[in-house]
């Protein structure tokens, strides 16, 4: 199976499973489900579920044995996309070309939806199958990733941000924690699942924080020369904001050399840890091309 292929694979099992962990109910308070299922459901690249199964199948596993550490990441990130968009933070009403979730369930049920989803992201890992000591392993990396040291912590320094022109060093920080973190956790993840040493662990993380960086400095790109039908939110906000981003500090062509940089230490991590990076590589590769 080509590497295309093998990601519409990865991302077909990541769908179904996903559909599973948070069917509909028919209960009392049922409409948080549907405002939990409207933002999870509605599409995306998958990019966080489908690295946890790359690593997974790099570390000498069955990818399939990732898909719930991976589901959990994608439950959890769709969690900081709901709370990122609401009023008191990013004031978005656009997210994968639907209204935010807010916009259709109101400000309350939103907040409710992102922290039931939060909750459910570290239930699914409890309930995956995993031995104690993984388990355990996987909840460190994950609740790292989402509190004070990760998405929170950035979300602060976001919002500070838009009050003061940030510094390069504020900037790369703030990316670091708010996108890369993650983003490496769900590299993390896949080892972790796979009973991985820890220099394949490690690999795993460096990867992830310069793939972080680089899709975050892709996306800034994409905010200058992409369209809102393209990418499924607004464009050209932080312009309007007047709010600082890669594109500010450095300008449009140093921001590709950057984002082709990182790409290239990305895959440089790889090298001594695993014997197989074909589709870690190309999965990197493809982050550098995209529109969306």
């Amino acid at each position: 199976m080509n590497s295309d292929a093998l990601l519409r694979d990865y991302k077909a099992q990541i769908e179904k499973r996903l559909a599973e962990l948070l069917p509909e109910r028919a209960v009392p308070h049922a409409r948080l489900s549907e405002a939990m299922r409207y933002s999870l459901m509605a599409g995306g690249k998958r990019l966080r579920p489908i690295l946890t199964m790359a690593f997974c199948a790099a570390s000498g596993q069955n990818a399939a044995e990732g898909l719930d550490f991976g589901c959990a990441v994608e439950i959890l990130h769709t969690y900081s996309l709901i709370h990122d968009d609401l009023p008191c933070m990013d004031n978005d009403e656009l997210r994968r070309g639907k209204p935010t979730n807010h916009v259709i369930y109101g400000e309350w049920l939103a907040l409710l939806a992102g922290d039931a989803l939060q909750a459910e992201a570290f239930s699914v890992i409890a309930s995956a199958g995993k031995s104690p000591e993984l388990t355990v392993n996987a909840v460190k990396v994950l609740s790292f990733a989402a509190g004070f040291g990760g998405i929170c912590g950035g979300q602060y320094l976001d919002l500070v941000g838009e009050e003061e022109k940030q510094e390069e060093n504020e900037l790369k920080l703030m990316h670091e924690m708010k996108t890369a973190a993650l983003i490496a956790a769900s590299c993390e993840l896949g080892c972790i699942a796979a009973g991985a040493d820890e220099a394949q662990r490690a690999a795993a993380r460096e990867y992830g924080q310069r793939l972080g960086l680089a899709f975050q400095l892709r996306d800034d790109i994409l905010d200058v020369e992409g369209t809102t039908e393209e990418l499924g939110k607004t464009v050209g906000s932080d312009e309007k904001n007047q709010k600082t981003n890669f594109i500010s500090l450095y300008g449009l062509e140093n921001c590709q050399k950057l984002v082709a940089e990182n790409t290239a230490l990305a895959k440089s991590a790889l090298n001594s840890a695993f014997a197989d990076t074909q589709l870690l590589c190309y999965i990197a590769d493809s982050l550098v091309k995209r529109n969306t």
